[in-house]
């Protein structure tokens, strides 16, 4: 595969819009203001990309790849931000809560689909429903999340 065919099957621009809705989804109102969502998700996607030769699989598993990356990196900046003072009976794995937000937006395409080609269809509906909610102003995109 040469450069420019490799580069465009690693257009990892397509994934920012859902990442980011992952991440607002991840960072409380009181940290938004400290930490922007799309901040985290570039260093991911930057992550993402240096590490794109360590990646096994296909189109349908590069969204949990990036998910993890994500997680990690939220983890690390929600640290940075002194979240020490957290209480242990309430704390959740990062990872665990990515993948629940993900799985709510897969609920709202509700399929009962599972060959390869239909999660492919169905990530790539993730991704076209993330881009729509990333046009919205702030305190709607905010209503819909929560739902």
């Amino acid at each position: 595969m040469d450069s420019a065919t490799e580069g465009e099957s690693w257009d990892l621009q397509r994934y920012r819009e859902y990442l980011c809705l992952l991440a607002r989804l991840q960072i409380g109102p009181r940290l938004r203001s400290k930490l922007d969502p799309s901040d985290v998700v570039q260093q991911t996607l930057l992550e993402a990309f240096t590490k794109r030769g360590q990646f096994r699989g296909g189109e349908a598993e590069r969204a949990a790849w990036l998910r993890q990356i994500l997680a990690h990196n939220l983890a690390d900046a929600l640290r940075a931000f002194g979240q020490a003072r957290r209480d242990v009976g309430r704390e959740r794995p990062l990872g665990a809560t990515l993948q629940e937000s993900s799985d709510r937006l897969e609920n709202w395409l509700a399929a009962d689909q599972s060959s390869p080609s239909q999660q492919v269809m169905r990530q790539e509906l993730h991704l076209r429903l993330a881009a729509a909610l990333g046009q919205l102003p702030e305190d709607q995109r905010l209503a819909i999340c929560i739902i």
